[in-house]
């Protein structure tokens, strides 16, 4: 091989040298800061670009997509309970724009030292909101513990050039004690809250009962009311039929010159039958001799003559 093929040789080599050193790829989703003798220079977006040989060098690829993170830490509550969180954390940068991506290039020496960074921020945050609130109210509270730590961190996030998208605490415990003298309120108040649902339902029943039962009172009392203004009515008409034909009787025994007195002694004879035939049980004693038979006219005869004295001789 002669100078003339190994100068040839030598420019093909330097030419595919500089080639390669002046072309990058940046691939979708990401961006790459590049600096010249260690200075920023420029923001590279996907695709093919073009590099100034052997002095621009790539400093740091971003990817500019979501990216996602667990934590898990504790807290202190103001009553001295010991809450421990599980979150989910989503981020991401802020914009493509220049300023951003210098921001999230050069604010920290590295990735891992961002995330320190932003774990504890979100650890803080919330341990600050926790430690005023006491351990009953904690469980309630998760939207007012994101939404306490956001607003405590985006403006922080926004100067690192990142901004915090979601916080999500997916669980939330107690010690053992705690949790246990938890569940035996929750127990507690579920029996207390049977109990007074029972009772409700004791005094409406009751009350029903009660309604029902005055209402069927009222209702016999006025069916008796309504059935004994009937029988009274019936006895006054059987009194008036039997005055009437009383009236008449004495009438016709007067036009035939008939003794009057033997309508008072059919009148208590049929008295004492009727006594007899429908009593329940009762006793009469009656003086069934000529002289007591004298007497009982005697009686009635007095008791006629007593009703004429008084009330006139009847018509």
């Amino acid at each position: 091989m002669n100078v003339g093929q190994i100068a040839v040789l030598v420019s093909v080599v330097v030419f595919l040298l500089v080639i390669f050193a002046s072309v990058k790829t940046v691939t979708q989703g990401s961006v790459a800061v590049t600096t010249i003798f260690g200075k920023y220079h420029a923001v590279k977006r996907p695709g093919l670009n073009l590099l100034v040989p052997f002095v621009e060098k790539v400093f740091r690829r971003i990817s500019t997509q979501n990216r996602a993170i667990e934590l898990q830490f504790q807290a202190i509550t103001q009553d001295q309970a010991n809450v421990y969180f599980t979150a989910m954390m989503v981020y991401s940068v802020l914009n493509e724009g220049e300023d951003t991506i210098k921001n999230v290039a050069f604010k920290f020496f590295s990735e891992k030292d961002f995330l320190t960074a932003l774990v504890r921020s979100v650890e803080g945050s919330t341990r600050g909101f926790v430690a005023t609130m006491k351990q009953a109210e904690i469980l309630g509270l998760r939207g007012e513990i994101v939404s306490e730590v956001k607003e405590n961190l985006d403006v922080t996030l926004e100067s690192w050039g990142y901004h915090l998208m979601d916080l999500q605490l997916n669980d939330i415990t107690f010690d053992q004690a705690i949790t246990t003298s938890m569940a035996a309120v929750v127990a507690s108040n579920n029996l207390k809250a049977a109990a007074t649902n029972e009772g409700d339902a004791l005094l409406i029943r009751r009350t029903k009962e009660a309604e029902a039962e005055g209402t069927s009172i009222r209702i016999a009392a006025e069916a008796e009311r309504t059935a004994a203004q009937l029988r009274g009515q019936g006895v006054a008409l059987f009194r008036e039929e039997v005055g009437r034909g009383l009236t008449m009787a004495a009438r016709e025994m007067q036009d035939n010159n008939v003794d009057s007195s033997l309508i008072l002694f059919s009148i208590w004879t049929e008295s004492i039958r009727h006594m007899a035939e429908n009593g329940k049980g009762n006793v009469l004693f009656l003086d069934g001799s000529p002289e007591g038979m004298q007497k009982q006219m005697a009686d009635l005869m007095a008791l006629q003559q007593l009703n004429v004295v008084k009330n006139g001789p009847t018509p």
